[in-house]
């Protein structure tokens, strides 16, 4: 982030970043009103908010709904007794991470973060210089194997352990590949251990294929190379085997949220969120 608070420029960018490629992490954080994007994710986040408004949609509600399931999700995992948390995909840090809202509720938990945005590694690796407890990997997701042995060196996979990808699924273009990354992780839970996920989505009768088609050659324009919406049907066969708690796959404004306000620009599509438990 700049000094003075504002957006970075391309001349800020550290060695090994192009500032010119957009970066879904950053195109998030400014969705969110962060600092922490170049122009090339500006304009590219900025097209997306049009396409989406056209849509009836605002990618911003979209992105902060996404942000307090993740919040009610993990405190819920905290309360339930869950110690550790692996956090895949965890983006530029922002308000209430994971390792503040489960130490709020239990401060030895560990939580280990993964990403492989350069920026986003730096950013976190300052934010929790002092933190202890917390660690920071450089992991892809297309290797799932190489995180959770990275993850190892940090939790104790023999006990429960929270595994989260939040918002990140959808950047992956094969269903195949997906599902067999889902299943490595859920392979590697024991009973006690929760899944977190959370998945862009558009209502069938909402979509507008022109649009989306637009929306994808954005997002094939950034590092991700494209984007996915899927059904509550494949999310929800993410879980497999394990318990789906209530009220199952959602609208993540509508997963265990007290707050009776629907933010406009939410009904017509956004992500969908899901938490799982294995039972013994």
């Amino acid at each position: 982030m700049a000094e003075d608070g504002r957006a970075m420029t391309d001349e800020q960018a550290p060695r090994g970043v192009d500032p010119t490629v957009p970066s879904v992490a950053r195109m998030y954080d400014y969705y969110l009103g962060g600092k922490d994007h170049f122009h090339a994710d500006r304009e590219a986040a900025e097209q997306i908010v049009r396409l989406a408004r056209d849509n009836g949609a605002d990618v911003r509600e979209v992105a902060r709904a996404n942000r307090g399931f993740l919040v009610r999700a993990v405190r819920h995992i905290a309360e339930s007794g869950v110690r550790q948390f692996l956090d895949i995909g965890t983006g530029l840090p922002t308000q209430n991470n994971v390792h503040q809202v489960v130490r709020g509720v239990a401060p030895d938990s560990k939580v280990v973060y993964v990403d492989n945005d350069p920026i986003v590694l730096v950013h976190a690796q300052a934010l929790l210089a002092d933190s202890s407890g917390t660690s920071v990997v450089d992991g892809d997701l297309h290797r799932p194997a190489d995180i959770l042995k990275a993850a190892a060196a940090h939790l104790d996979f023999s006990r429960p352990v929270a595994i989260i990808v939040a918002a990140v699924f959808h950047f992956f273009q094969d269903d195949d590949e997906v599902a067999a990354i889902v299943s490595t992780l859920r392979d590697n839970l024991v009973p006690g251990g929760y899944l977190v996920i959370s998945h862009s989505y558009i209502e069938p009768e909402a979509g507008q294929p022109d649009k989306m088609d637009e929306a994808k050659g954005i997002y094939r324009r950034s590092a991700s190379g494209s984007i996915a919406w899927r059904g509550r049907e494949t999310v929800r066969g993410y879980f497999a085997g394990l318990e789906l708690l209530e009220p199952g796959i959602v609208p993540v404004q509508d997963w265990r949220n007290d707050e009776p306000y629907l933010p406009p620009g939410l009904a017509k599509g956004g992500v969908l969120g899901g938490v799982g438990r294995l039972h013994a």
